[in-house]
């Protein structure tokens, strides 16, 4: 009697790649910058209201004047209590992460160089026009490179321009290399508009990553990178 034998050849489960992309101190450098900046800009806002012109106070000429809905602080005093708490936690997250980067070496991986360039407008089409995925070659692409490179020079900006409006005196030398006080003013809302266009687009390119990519920004683990298919 001849005896049949059957073998199942069982699948192998398939193995998920993860990087450890984010450590702690970035994670927690960027919540704390997150939530800081957006308080610092509702309470900046509130303070605009209160002087609302890049012009002389007399004749005043109102150059944009905040709503209240999205001011936060009720009143000027109210608005600067928050403005000076919070930018305590902005400029010192921001100083751990600059820190972190140039101990670790990991700022060769995030900062733009003029070789990035060329790769900003293939991810930039890719993004907003849906067209052709480039090549993931690294774990920051030359698009993501210039935005996180700009928001730190903005980060560098507003802190400068701050303390010129604070301390106009005491920081003379920095006031006068911004043009003055009035020009400080300036160029610190123009260092808010420069984060308000940055935020929605960062939320884009998170949102276009999936959710891997927010998820790793949480526990700092990245599963299946392109980068190491």
């Amino acid at each position: 009697m001849a005896t049949t034998v059957n073998t199942v050849e069982q699948a192998q489960p398939e193995r998920t790649i993860t990087a450890y992309e984010h450590p702690w101190v970035v994670r927690f450098a960027h919540w704390v910058n997150a939530v800081a900046l957006l308080v610092l800009i509702a309470s900046g806002l509130q303070i605009l209201r209160a002087f609302p012109s890049f012009g002389p106070k007399i004749p005043q000429k109102n150059f944009f004047v905040p709503p209240k809905s999205i001011s936060l602080g009720g009143w000027l005093a109210g608005g600067m209590q928050w403005h000076f708490t919070f930018m305590w936690l902005f400029v010192g997250s921001g100083l751990l992460y600059v820190i972190y980067q140039i101990v670790t070496g990991h700022w060769r991986q995030v900062l733009f160089l003029p070789r990035d360039i060329k790769g900003v407008w293939p991810m930039a089409r890719h993004y907003f026009l849906f067209g052709k995925k480039p090549p993931v070659e690294a774990a920051y692409n030359p698009l993501q490179k210039l935005a996180y490179t700009v928001s730190v020079l903005l980060g560098v900006i507003s802190t400068l321009t701050g303390l010129v409006i604070y301390k106009p005196v005491q920081f003379w030398w920095l006031t006068w290399l911004m043009g003055g006080f009035h020009y400080a003013r300036i160029w610190h809302f123009f260092a808010m508009c420069g984060f308000l266009a940055f935020i929605p687009g960062h939320l884009i390119m998170v949102a276009l990553h999936g959710w891997n990519n927010f998820y790793s920004m949480i526990t700092g683990w990245k599963r299946s990178p392109e980068y190491l298919d």
